[in-house]
């Protein structure tokens, strides 16, 4: 059946929409449009402050400001609507034809965009996306408006094409991806919000494993939107099957790696061996765990340089963790004295000049040992725990040794200079 014969050309349609704008009744309508805009924002702004969302910035519903997140235009389509409804029993209706497909397409694009945000803002192919959805989505309205969008759907639906037994139109694959994106754009949208709220507020352990329930939480959904937007596009999903085994094959020879470092990944949140925040030493590299990913794991060093390693090193190769019983760090340096100085005196100042750095924990305290005759003078070992190691070794040592050379210049104590005797032969 031919439906454009019922839609009115776009000409007339347009003539009509712009008469309306010559009656009276036209105010009533900016009227009851400024009125939804005001209620919109006021609803918007109080849950916002009820709610506590000030300083959420990556809430989807919310964003950075009132009018930045989808809720305030979804209100204001909600809104709309019941206006528009009202209006119809009344008065002409000029402005409404405009304002509600203005809005979809308005909650249609921040839906997209935030969601697009808060799930992937790491991605480099983001911001083309989002122009994409913009273009899309007011490309949709103008047509809308025009009275255009019957027209192209049905010269749409007469482009078909044959693949095996099945007939498929232009208009059936351009609806097909469409639907599918909007799938795949809440499943993101679930996942992320379910992310944030099982990662609020969690450290140590209770992090890791919160990072793996979302992990596999965003991949199941992730999985099941794919099967739906596979069905919403008209693909027979049994014929998945023979892909499937092609899959398989494909992780038995060529992806085993990868497929090896994203199940090792899993095993590590899961276990809790290593947790976001650990400082671990993996092939001579030591650093404090910032993330756990799906397939590595980023290594931060002191130094503020990081490494990514795949998850299948940290489980197959030797990896010191030094947070895993506890965070506390032991350290020490050594100090040569001469052979003639007091010894109980040396060993008081040591300890005093550990105890006076507020990082040096006092239970268990710092310990100075005798730890060795040396060849030029006797070797006293000081060490001493810390408790934040993640705040850098390197300037803490320095100020112990500073105070340590103060203490025994203050004390007349030597620090001996190497000596070597040498033995003069004479010739005969």
């Amino acid at each position: 059946m031919d439906n454009s014969t019922a839609v009115p050309p776009p000409i007339e349609d347009l003539n009509a929409w712009l008469q309306g704008f010559l009656q009276p009744t036209v105010w009533v309508e900016f009227s009851a449009l400024a009125a939804c805009i005001l209620v919109a924002w006021g609803a918007s702004f109080l849950l916002r402050r009820v709610l506590g969302m000030q300083e959420d910035r990556s809430s989807v519903l919310f964003g950075r400001s009132v009018v930045d997140g989808v809720l305030f235009p979804a209100l204001l389509l909600a809104l709309g609507y019941v206006a528009r409804a009202a209006l119809l029993k009344f008065v002409p209706l000029a402005v409404f034809k405009v304002a509600i497909p203005v809005l979809v397409s308005l909650v249609v694009i921040r839906v997209g965009v935030k969601v697009l945000r808060v799930a992937l803002a790491s991605a480099p192919w983001v911001r083309a996306l989002e122009h994409s959805i913009s273009w899309i989505a007011w490309l949709g309205m103008v047509l809308w408006v025009s009275g255009l969008l019957p027209v192209v759907l049905n010269e749409l639906d007469a482009i078909t094409w044959t693949m095996g037994s099945s007939t498929i139109s232009l208009r059936t694959m351009i609806e097909g991806a469409l639907t599918a994106s909007a799938v795949l754009i809440l499943a993101l949208w679930v996942s992320s919000a379910i992310e944030a709220r099982l990662l609020r507020q969690a450290v140590g352990s209770d992090l890791s494993l919160r990072k793996a329930v979302s992990n596999a939480t965003r991949a199941l959904l992730m999985f099941l939107g794919l099967i739906v937007a596979l069905s919403v596009v008209g693909i027979d999903l049994t014929a998945l099957s023979v892909l499937g085994g092609a899959i398989g094959v494909g992780i038995g020879f060529g992806l085993q790696k990868l497929a090896s470092n994203y199940v090792s990944g899993f095993v590590i949140l899961a276990e809790r061996s290593m947790r976001i925040g650990d400082n671990v030493k993996v092939d001579g590299f030591q650093g404090r765990i910032t993330d756990i990913n799906a397939r590595y794991t980023v290594i931060r060093s002191l130094g503020g340089s990081e490494s990514i390693v795949p998850n299948e090193t940290l489980i197959t190769t030797r990896v010191e963790n030094l947070s895993l019983a506890d965070r506390d760090v032991w350290l020490s340096t050594v100090v040569s004295v001469a052979y003639d100085s007091d010894v109980d005196l040396v060993i008081r100042l040591l300890e005093a000049a550990a105890l006076e750095q507020p990082r040096v924990l006092r239970n268990p305290g710092p310990g100075v040992a005798l730890s060795a005759f040396g060849a030029d003078g006797l070797e006293f070992t000081l060490g001493y725990w810390i408790a934040d190691p993640e705040n850098g070794q390197l300037g803490l040592r320095s100020e112990i040794n500073l105070c340590v050379l103060r203490s025994l210049r203050a004390n007349g104590i030597e620090i001996p200079f190497p000596q070597r005797v040498v033995h003069m032969k004479a010739l005969s």
